[in-house]
């Protein structure tokens, strides 16, 4: 299959970010966010890890130089490298050692979206996994400080990755996956 232009995979991204980050109330903190049009859909092009890694120091880099209120956060899609999730999964650990070395700790942090993205110990099929399942591979950039502040104001946010389960059984597996498919 030949690979579709970047602005493709964005629309998708950003469809996903609309439909289930917001649409499900899987992040609470989304919606003011993506509405005052504070996170960057970045597109990496990267076919393999090295190329994949210099673009998200790039990425760590922008959020630096650019203010909150400019840019909040970052979506680092990547469509056509680390698909397979054990191999996504082990590269996290060097985006993490890349964050501690350039001492961001406490700056910056990553979360962890991926198409077939499985949380140890659940049941292979558990809709719980489509809490963060996303239409292609990505990283997601955050503002330690952003996210402390976000947590602090909303009440039991301790509570958000069970009421996340709860919300995605609830719509179930089937119906997931078909509404991946039509973004």
């Amino acid at each position: 299959m030949e690979p579709m232009p970047a602005e493709f995979y964005l629309a998708r991204t950003r469809a996903w970010t609309e439909q289930f980050v917001v649409g499900l109330r899987l992040c609470p903190f989304a919606l003011p966010v993506l509405d005052a049009q504070r996170v960057r859909f970045a597109f990496s092009e990267a076919r393999d890890e090295r190329t994949l890694y210099l673009h998200f120091l790039r990425e760590i880099q922008l959020l630096l130089d650019h203010s909150a209120e400019n840019i909040e956060t970052t979506l680092l899609v990547h469509p056509f490298v680390l698909l397979d999730f054990l191999d996504y999964n082990d590269f996290l650990a060097t985006l993490d050692d890349a964050i501690r070395v350039a001492d961001l700790e406490g700056v910056i942090q990553v979360a962890s979206f991926h198409p077939e993205y499985l949380f140890g110990g659940e049941d292979l099929h558990d809709a719980s996994h489509f809490t963060n399942r996303s239409p292609y591979p990505m990283v997601h950039l955050l503002r330690e400080a952003s996210v402390e502040a976000a947590l602090t104001n909303y009440p039991e946010s301790r509570r958000i990755p069970e009421r996340n389960i709860v919300t995605m059984r609830a719509v179930g597996v089937a119906k997931l996956r078909t509404m991946l498919a039509e973004l």
